[in-house]
């Protein structure tokens, strides 16, 4: 059992978004605002 979980993988995969996903993301933090008033916090979404 150590042996197998000593051995290195070969196959290291590195995943990357596509830039849609980082544009979709992007214009979506920025349309996001959070209010706060006492205790509760409303999330508003400026389309």
């Amino acid at each position: 059992m150590a042996k197998i979980y000593s051995e290195k993988t070969l196959a290291t995969t590195t995943m990357k978004p596509k830039k849609e996903t980082i544009s979709f993301l992007l214009n979506y933090s920025k349309a996001l605002s959070i209010i706060k008033v006492n205790k509760m916090s409303f999330e508003i979404i400026a389309n």
